[in-house]
């Protein structure tokens, strides 16, 4: 399977007009925000909601989705008439298109007219999530939304100062995410807007527009209450872009690349230009394109290593039309997934001349690779077979909201990867491009996936409700942004949706989704991640790849869920191969597995996995899940399960592990808590044990072993405290206080080593590892004293003054002698002085209710963490200060600069 790549709009070019005409501007900053509609305000819906009879936070997460309820807009004042024109220009049959209808609602509203005073408004920069910073709903069915008030009309109003000289030159708002149901007024007058807060899009401001002087821009959002399983956020959360362009120019997502033929020794390079002509006469026009190779840090190397002629074509006034061409390129750098590829990358610098004159002029960078999807080996890019070790990633960064930070989302992937992960399961939505971008860099593999939802709901005002009218537009949306990325190896075009229990009319839906994914992008494959359809029914023979969450291990197989109205299905990877010999296999979500950081809990369970119960791995009082990793939601299984199932069953392409990272909501199962206790690494960032067995697995060339649990525990001297131990050794040898408690070495399909009758007794647990005999890694921990002093570390100590980056600080709570102190809580004060400022605190704790922003917060077993942001502009000395009631203070050294 060949690679296609597409422009990418965040990579196209602001030059000159004498070179290109083309300016792409980041609105971030000169921001106004109010959370409340104007008082009388009537009329500003998108179309009439449900109402809501019933919450449907808590309920189990595969519960079946229900029917849509029906509702009659009809006579109702509603915008949806004048929204649905936006998306035309992503619907195929101009049959379908909308046509907008006279008149201008809203625009008496005050907060759209440009003479209204909105000083009193709140300044804010983009990206910008309004409802992060809390506080949290203690009481009430919010958990699953994160405990965090996301709903409810939110305004955003900005002056655009547009000189004279852009008259005659095309205008358009380039939104990358706005949660949710985006309307857009310029100067007034309705513009357009969009209902699905995942998705990019854009509005034409040209008719709009008054050059030479300045434009008002009010932008509302209206985030349902009951939209979602998880927090959603809220705001503006991703970039605004002004693009401005010559009257003829290449089109949105206008540029397609593919590599129909790729080798090592040669790569056939296609390319599509689609240009639109918004100008009233016939344009004659001629395309060109240069290709470079990029470096590391994706700048471009040396002269072209290729180019292509694009042709010429006369396009009609107010029309489009798309010129093709292609070249081959000798000996190319091929993108492959990390250790044993490299991710490099091109770029194809297109350059648009009308009449012999330079009109525009973008940017696309892309990778030469292929992908191949094999029913018996799984993954083959560029010919070599490679294990997925993914995860699945909600958008949210932890503290940090949906607000997107690059850095903060680096952070993430690089804390993956250093356990050995491969790939992201983008659940369930399309990521901020830049995310696309880090994982083009890394060479991370990407499911990029488009809905949770069809036409039936998982909650009462999820996107079930514009489904009909919106999922083209939406999926062409995703395809066209994001079709040029390297990284992306898989289309998913659903999760769990209801319609695998509607039979063949579910499947229908399939059908359609998957064939506008082939009239976009032929050569990736699609596929639906399925928890409950079985090989025998429709649904899953109409995508090209089979995706089961958690059916491959067997869901509630044990005894206690006999009678259970809810799914339980045996392990289904020898059926779906026997019933789909030719299509490939993948767990597109595993485990979901759950634990607290640093909580171990007694008694241990024997069992390789089980579900969370009071006294059997979990705590309703407290709300913590133990943390020796043997525990999973009632669907799920613990780690040590589905290993042990996908080496019975190596056609498996691999898996996507629920969750990489802790994330806000979806608390199962303690639904009075802020986030979820599914994730690898905490919400903080910090690993949890399991992390350690999965680097085991996944990075089986690195000597390492993990002992858990800590070892201070004070009452329980005589008691017998089960003692674990994860490495990528095949055998270990433990010691207590240099006792040998024995050698042992790992069974077949089993990935973890148990000394689950070691008596307790203060001092020293040390383990040593071996492979093949022979000495490999050791670890030593030791009992702690009283908690007695404060350490800071930074992620990077350097950082941009430019107001986005970020360094991650890590505070410890140590013993006089410098050992973690494992069980400490302790309240840590942060403060910061020079040319920084705190953005948030967190510790991992799912249960902490201290609002983000808050520059206090408790250490959550030993461990706080602070974020900080240097001032834009402003270059110089940071220092961190962290402080505790009778412990030694700790500090870290920052420097801000311009240009890092």
């Amino acid at each position: 399977m060949a690679l296609v790549v597409l422009l990418l709009p965040g990579f196209a070019l602001a030059a000159a007009k004498d070179d290109a005409t083309r300016e792409r501007i980041r609105l971030d900053t000169g921001w106004r925000f109010h959370p409340r509609d104007p008082a009388g305000a009537m009329g500003l819906d998108y179309d009439v909601r449900p109402d809501i009879t019933r919450s449907a936070d808590g309920k189990d997460a595969d519960a079946r989705p229900d029917e849509a309820a029906k509702v009659d807009s009809r006579g109702e004042r509603v915008l949806k008439p004048w929204i649905l024109p936006t998306a035309n220009p992503l619907i195929r049959d101009p049959a379908k298109r909308h046509a907008r209808p006279a008149g201008n609602p809203g625009g008496e509203v005050s907060f759209v007219q440009p003479t209204f005073d909105d000083s009193a408004w709140q300044r804010v920069t983009l990206p910008h999530d309004w409802a992060i910073a809390g506080p949290f709903l203690k009481d009430g069915p919010y958990g699953g939304m994160g405990r965090l008030r996301t709903w409810g009309p939110a305004w955003y109003r900005r002056t655009l100062d547009i000189p004279a000289s852009d008259k005659g030159r095309s205008v358009f708002l380039d939104v990358d995410g706005a949660m949710s149901y985006a309307t857009v007024w310029l100067n007034g007058e309705l513009v357009g807007g969009w209902p699905y807060g995942y998705n990019g899009w854009r509005v034409d401001l040209t008719p709009h527009i008054v050059p030479g002087g300045k434009n008002q821009l009010a932008i509302r959002l209206d985030n349902p209450p009951e939209s979602a399983r998880w927090y959603p956020g809220a705001g503006l959360y991703r970039d605004v872009w002004l693009v401005k362009t010559d009257p003829v120019h290449v089109a949105h997502w206008g540029t397609r690349l593919t590599t129909p033929q790729v080798s090592a020794d040669r790569a056939t390079i296609a390319l599509e230009v689609s240009v639109d002509n918004d100008s009233a006469n016939a344009a004659d026009v001629s395309v060109s394109t240069q290709v470079f190779a990029l470096d590391e840090e994706g700048r471009k190397r040396g002269d072209a290593v290729a180019r292509i002629d694009g042709g010429r074509a006369r396009i009609d006034a107010k029309s489009s039309a798309t010129l093709a061409a292609s070249t081959a390129l000798a000996r190319p750098r091929l993108w492959g997934p990390p250790p044993t590829q490299q991710p490099n990358r091109y770029v194809a610098v297109t350059t648009l001349t009308r009449e012999g004159r330079v009109v525009d002029r973008v940017e696309t960078p892309f990778g030469i690779r292929s992908i191949r999807f094999d029913a018996n080996e799984g993954l083959l890019a560029n010919g070599e077979r490679i294990v997925i070790r993914g995860v699945n990633n909600h958008h949210d960064l932890g503290a940090l909201g949906a607000a997107f930070n690059v850095r903060a989302a680096q952070r993430q992937l690089e804390i993956l990867r250093d356990m050995g992960a491969n790939a992201i399961r983008m659940a369930h939505n399309p990521p901020a491009p830049e995310l696309l971008e880090l994982t083009d860099r890394m060479g991370l593999l990407v499911v990029d996936e488009v809905f949770d939802s069809w036409e039936r709901k998982k909650t009462p005002l999820d996107f079930h409700l514009v489904f009909p009218d919106w999922h083209e537009p939406d999926l062409r949306a995703m395809l066209r942004r994001d079709r040029n990325h390297p990284s992306i190896v898989l289309w998913s075009v659903g999760n769990e949706v209801g319609e695998q229990y509607t039979g063949d009319e579910g499947a229908a839906i399939a059908k359609r989704l998957h064939d506008i994914v082939r009239e976009e992008d032929p050569t990736r494959p699609t596929i639906n991640a399925m928890n409950w359809a079985k090989p025998d029914m429709p649904l899953p023979g109409v995508l090209d790849v089979i995706g089961l969450n958690y059916q491959g291990e067997g869901i509630r197989q044990d005894a206690e869920f006999e009678g259970t109205e809810r799914i339980r299905t045996p392990p289904q990877y020898d059926a779906f191969h026997a019933s789909f010999p030719d299509k490939a296999i993948v767990g597109t979500e595993t485990a979901s597995a759950l634990s607290s950081r640093g909580v171990y809990l007694f008694p241990v369970t024997k069992q390789n996995s089980a579900p969370v119960r009071d006294g059997r791995g979990g705590d309703s009082t407290s709300r913590q899940v133990s943390a020796y990793e043997l525990h999973a939601v009632d669907f799920g299984s613990s780690a040590d399960k589905v290993f042990a199932s996908l080496d019975r069953h190596p056609f498996v392409s691999g898996e996507f592990v629920w969750t990489g990272f802790d994330y806000l909501g979806e608390p199962t199962p303690y639904y009075d808590s802020r986030s979820s206790y599914s994730g690898i690494v905490d919400l903080a960032g910090f690993p949890k044990d399991r992390y350690y067995l999965y680097q085991s697995r996944w990075r089986p060339e690195v000597p390492m072993v993990h002992v858990l649990p800590h070892w201070t525990w004070p009452g329980r001297e005589g008691e017998a405290t089960p003692v674990h131990v994860f490495t990528s050794g095949d055998e270990a040898e433990l010691f207590v206080n240099g006792v040998s408690q024995g050698r042992k070495k790992k069974a077949p399909f089993e990935y973890r080593l148990r000394w689950d009758d070691v008596v307790y007794a203060p001092g020293e647990l040390r383990v040593q590892a071996y492979r093949d005999g022979k000495p490999w890694a050791s670890q030593v921990v030791r009992t702690a004293t009283a908690a007695a002093k404060l350490e800071a570390s930074a992620d990077r100590r350097v950082i941009a003054a430019d107001g986005r980056d970020l360094s991650f600080i890590t505070v410890r709570v140590l013993d006089a002698a410098g050992r973690p102190a494992p069980t400490a809580n302790t309240r840590i004060r942060f403060s910061v002085e020079g040319p920084g400022e705190i953005v948030a605190t967190d510790n991992g704790d799912p249960t902490d209710m201290t609002a983000f922003p808050s520059h206090e917060r408790d250490a959550f077993n030993g461990l706080a963490l602070v974020i900080v942001r240097a001032v834009a502009g402003r270059s110089g000395a940071v220092t961190v200060h962290a402080e505790a009631d009778a412990l030694q203070p700790a500090r870290v050294e920052l420097t801000t600069q311009e240009h890092p």
